[in-house]
């Protein structure tokens, strides 16, 4: 009897791991910038609003340096934030977060109901050429770091002397395909690439 019921309890919790890690696939919880929540490539979980769009445009550093310095992705949605809040307090309006999908396309959003634990700053991430990608947001499931990428360059803003930059999108491609490359010419398995600021991101495989 013992024993039966050693089995019945065993095969529970693999049933209820197996769940929870299907339940939190794709899923991560974002960070604020200013006090303002970032949804950078992923959807937020709770309901909400569009308040305005935030204008985007060339990037004063790039600028500056010819297109040999480009901003990163983090200094990007900074800049987008900042650009929220001036025309939130503008227009006298209330946001809670700004929502960045593709493209060069940022939104200003206040949420519906009420935050609790459960979903307050929740997301579910997109793919990118197929991978998971987790941009200024931390993973649900726990992880390893499996390959570490930067970036140099970009192309795009050099070529036009600082006048186009790399969207945000862009510059993800970027780091999933040389972490992708790196994973390749090491052998090593990745499952998604998560990047956290500056020009750095890591490829990381789940556990």
């Amino acid at each position: 009897m013992q024993k039966l019921i050693f089995i019945v309890l065993f095969v529970f919790a693999i049933h209820q791991a197996a769940f929870s890690q299907k339940s939190t696939k794709g899923m991560a919880r974002v960070s604020k910038m200013q006090g303002i929540e970032v949804y950078a490539m992923c959807e937020p979980v709770r309901e909400y609003e569009e308040v305005f769009d935030v204008i985007t445009g060339a990037k004063a550093a790039s600028l500056l340096t010819g297109g040999l310095i480009n901003e990163g992705v983090s200094e990007k949605l900074s800049q987008f934030v900042t650009r929220a809040k001036k025309e939130a307090d503008k227009r006298d309006e209330k946001i809670d977060a700004i929502i960045y999908s593709d493209g060069k396309k940022v939104i200003a959003v206040k949420f519906k109901g009420t935050a609790t634990e459960a979903n307050k700053g929740l997301a579910k991430v997109a793919k990118l050429e197929g991978m998971d990608v987790y941009v200024m947001n931390e993973p649900l499931r726990d992880y390893e770091n499996t390959v570490d990428i930067a970036t140099g360059v970009k192309a795009k803003s050099y070529v036009t002397g600082g006048l186009v930059n790399n969207s945000i999108e862009e510059d993800m491609a970027q780091y999933v395909r040389r972490a992708v490359k790196e994973a390749d010419e090491t052998s090593k398995k990745i499952d998604a690439v998560v990047y956290s600021g500056g020009k750095r991101a890591i490829g990381v495989s789940f556990k």
